[in-house]
This record gives structure tokens, C-alpha cells and sequence, in this order.
């Protein structure tokens, strides 16, 4: 089932439940869906290109959450989180990150990347194989960490 249907059905759960934050948050989920689909003519969006969107999305919310927070405005701090957690629930279950740590130094090693030198090379191999399973920052942080 894609990502579309699923959020459709949410947000009709979210309308009984009267539920504001969640109906927000897929809301702009879906409006995502569509300016892609939109923007590629009608075409499938895959599983992918749902995935980046979700991340975007959290990251955004991240992003305001700690502006916000660093302002003092905990009112819209607050709204902001409960927007990512209520869009991460669509996400692929995360790594953590002892699991990432394990599954780093196999890419490490299998790349015969010796240095931090060698961080394109292990990146590119990295960003595809924990894509949705892992945000890039986290990726990064973990192998600058294992190279240095």
C-alpha cells in the first residue's frame, strides 16, 4: 500500500479523533505527495522518493523545534515536536545507534576505507544502504567516528 493511501486513512482517523496536531502534520504529509506527483506529471512516486519526503519533513520540524526552543518560545517548540513524532510514526523503524555502529564498520570494511580520507567513498555506499533507516547526520557523525 503506498505511503499516500496510508496517510489518507490517518487523516480520516485523525478527523473522528479530532485529533489538530496529527491532522496538521498529515496534512502537509500529503501535500507533499502530491507537489511530487505533480511536479513528475502524474507519474508513481516510489518508496523512495516517500521516504526523502518524510525525512525532509522531520528535519524541518527539527530544525524550527530548535529555533524555537533557543528562542524561548516552548508554545511552538512544543507543537513542532508533536509534529515529528507524529510524522515519524511513517518512517521505517530507525537503527539505533549500536546498530549502526556494526553495520558502519561492515561498509568500512567491505570499501577498504582506511582514513578519513576515504569518507566519499564509505558515504556514498552508506547513504543508500540506510536510506530511511537513518538520517545523514547520524550516518556522518558515525563514519568521521569510526575513520578517525
Amino acid at each position: 500500500m503506498s505511503l499516500e493511501i496510508i496517510i489518507s486513512e490517518a487523516i480520516k482517523t485523525a478527523m473522528r479523533e479530532k485529533d489538530r496536531v496529527a491532522l496538521d502534520s498529515l496534512r502537509a504529509v500529503k501535500s507533499q505527495i502530491l507537489l511530487l506527483k505533480t511536479e513528475a506529471r502524474g507519474a508513481e512516486v516510489s518508496e523512495e522518493q516517500e521516504i526523502a519526503i518524510l525525512q525532509r519533513m522531520i528535519k524541518q520540524r527539527k530544525d524550527s523545534y530548535e529555533q524555537f526552543s533557543a528562542q524561548g518560545r516552548n508554545d511552538l517548540a512544543e507543537v513542532e515536536d508533536a509534529q515529528m513524532k507524529v510524522i515519524e510514526k511513517f518512517l521505517p523503524q530507525q537503527l539505533s545507534a549500536e546498530e549502526l555502529e556494526a553495520e558502519m564498520k561492515k561498509i568500512i570494511s567491505e570499501a577498504g576505507a582506511e582514513s578519513i580520507k576515504d569518507l566519499g567513498k564509505v558515504m556514498g555506499v552508506a547513504s543508500k544502504a540506510f536510506a530511511g533507516k537513518s538520517d545523514g547526520k547520524s550516518i556522518s557523525e558515525m563514519a568521521k567516528k569510526l575513520l578517525s
